[in-house]
């Protein structure tokens, strides 16, 4: 009986900017000490990383909180774009993903190029990263406001005297 061949993806090397690192390998460690398999999976990356400064040219390239990636996944035709983000800025948008979900912490640290395995729901996927759109640094990113049931303002004015 002939074995299955099985090809071995190599690992991409990976690279986190400084401001972003002590966050996310925080987050990983709370993640992963409650046993949580993608808080896991993104510590063993952050682990691998170099870390890189935050003005350096190859940032451009480099997928970090806040980019937009457009990507494939096991080299399905439909790319998709979304923003990596930190796990309270996701909400229900489905165009920005955590840092904290498998694709999310498969696609932290790569460039375009990159592809990198991941699991989900015990399936093995693998993503290659085809562009990286780093947000410019002037736009503030809109939250919604959420309303408030009493008036800002609790003077009572002149009548309370």
């Amino acid at each position: 009986m002939k074995q299955k061949e099985c090809a071995v993806l190599p690992l991409p090397t990976i690279a986190l900017i400084g401001s972003d690192y002590p966050r996310l390998e925080q987050l990983a460690r709370i993640a992963a000490r409650k046993g949580d398999l993608d808080g896991i999976f993104l510590l063993g990356e952050i682990n691998r990383a170099d870390i890189v400064p935050d003005d350096r040219d190859a940032v451009r390239s480099l997928v970090v909180v806040g980019s937009w990636v457009t990507y494939c996944t096991n080299g399905d035709v439909p790319r998709r774009t979304v923003q990596v983000v930190w796990p309270e800025e996701c909400r229900s948008d489905l165009a920005r993903i955590s840092v904290l979900s498998p694709l999310g912490a498969a696609l932290i640290g790569l460039q375009v190029g990159d592809q990198m395995p991941y699991f989900v729901a015990g399936s093995l996927n693998v993503v290659r990263v085809q562009k990286v759109t780093q947000p410019s640094p002037n736009v503030v990113p809109f939250l919604q406001a959420r309303r408030r049931s009493k008036p800002l303002d609790d003077d009572p004015g002149p009548t309370a005297a």
